[in-house]
């Protein structure tokens, strides 16, 4: 917090004190200022600028953002998007998936024939 706001909050927290207490404003005042610095001091504030320029840069990154998803989106739910979807699932079940298959089995009987020698 700026050092012109503690100080302005100080002398609006002396203005609130009875008639009584006003003989020893100055001391209240700087009390007031002191306990006001290091209460806020411990704080892990920012400035008004600083957290405007943090908004700015979340702002950006969210069109950013949002951008990506619909161009991802679009490309997901494009004629090209069908044809991977396609040839992945015949990889999975289809022809390729049956010669991986027994290719494995193949080297498995090799690896059991070299064991047996």
């Amino acid at each position: 917090m700026a050092n012109e706001s503690i100080d302005k909050l100080a002398k609006t927290l002396v203005e609130t004190l009875p008639q009584g207490l006003r003989s020893v404003r100055d001391d209240l005042e700087k009390n007031f200022r002191s306990a006001l610095h290091s209460g806020l001091g411990k704080f892990d504030l920012v400035t008004r600028q600083e957290f405007e320029v943090q908004e700015a840069i979340l702002a950006r990154t969210r069109g950013i953002l949002e951008a990506l998803e619909a161009r991802l989106a679009k490309l997901e739910s494009g004629p090209a998007a069908k044809t991977i979807r396609k040839k992945k699932a015949v990889n999975k079940t289809g022809k390729k998936g049956a010669k991986r298959k027994a290719a494995k089995k193949t080297r498995q009987k090799t690896a059991k024939k070299k064991a047996g020698r």
